[in-house]
C-alpha cells in the first residue's frame, strides 16, 4: 500500500532519469498532474499525458535530456505525511539561489515558489527540483 503518492512520483522521475529513460510511468492523479503541469511550465520535463489503460489511468512524464544527462539533477520530497511542512509567504525557501525551483500547495493551486511570492501566498512546501 502507497501511503505517500507525491513522494513515489519524484522517486519515478529521479530514477528514471538516472536509468536515462526517455519517459516514466505512474497512476495518475489529479495532483500529480497539476505537479507535472508545473514542471513542464518551467521545463524541467518535456512533456505529460494522461494514457487510459482501461482501469484509472497513467500519467506518462516525457524527460528532457541536456549533453546526455537529465535536466532535473536533484529532486526532493519536503513535506511528508508525517510530518507536514508549511511555510509563509516570506519563509519559502530559494532553491540554489534561484536556479531551481519549490513547488507549494497553496490556497491557489500548486504553484511554484517565484508565483506564491508574486501572488503574496504560502502553503504546504511539497518538493524542492534543481
Amino acid at each position: 500500500m502507497m501511503t505517500d503518492p507525491i513522494a513515489d512520483m519524484l522517486t519515478r522521475l529521479r530514477n528514471a532519469g538516472r536509468a536515462g529513460h526517455r519517459w516514466a510511468d505512474m497512476p495518475v492523479s489529479k495532483l500529480k498532474i497539476e505537479v507535472a503541469r508545473l514542471l513542464k511550465e518551467n521545463h524541467y520535463v518535456h512533456e505529460f499525458k494522461r494514457l487510459d489503460d482501461g482501469r484509472f489511468g497513467v500519467l506518462r512524464v516525457y524527460l528532457k535530456y541536456h549533453d546526455g544527462r537529465p535536466i532535473i539533477r536533484n529532486i526532493e520530497r519536503v513535506s511528508k505525511p508525517g510530518r507536514r511542512q508549511y511555510v509563509d509567504v516570506d519563509a519559502i525557501p530559494r532553491v540554489r539561489n534561484g536556479l531551481g525551483m519549490a513547488i507549494l500547495s497553496t490556497s491557489k493551486g500548486v504553484v511554484s515558489d517565484r508565483t506564491a511570492r508574486r501572488e503574496g501566498v504560502g502553503g504546504e512546501l511539497m518538493a524542492v527540483i534543481w
